[in-house]
């Protein structure tokens, strides 16, 4: 997969997800409204180290992969 989208859920439940739609079109809706935040190309890891092989099989299994960011101690 050449580009996965980055998208945040503006609905205040701290969820991302990840898609190869840079149209957000394959998200839930119930988690929405979503807002495009990232665009990563093959050659840029995805944020958090979070490993790009186990998303790009989410999204050919599912259409996306849904996330949330860890909170930091401080």
């Amino acid at each position: 997969m050449s580009v996965i989208h980055t998208f945040s859920s503006t609905s205040g439940s701290g969820l991302c997800a990840f898609t190869d739609d840079a149209e957000g079109r394959k998200l839930p809706e119930r988690h929405g409204p979503w807002k495009h935040t990232d665009r990563v190309p093959s050659s840029r890891d995805l944020p958090h180290g979070i490993d790009r092989g186990a998303v790009e099989t989410a999204i050919e299994l599912h259409g996306y992969q849904m996330w949330r960011p860890r909170k930091t101690a401080g």
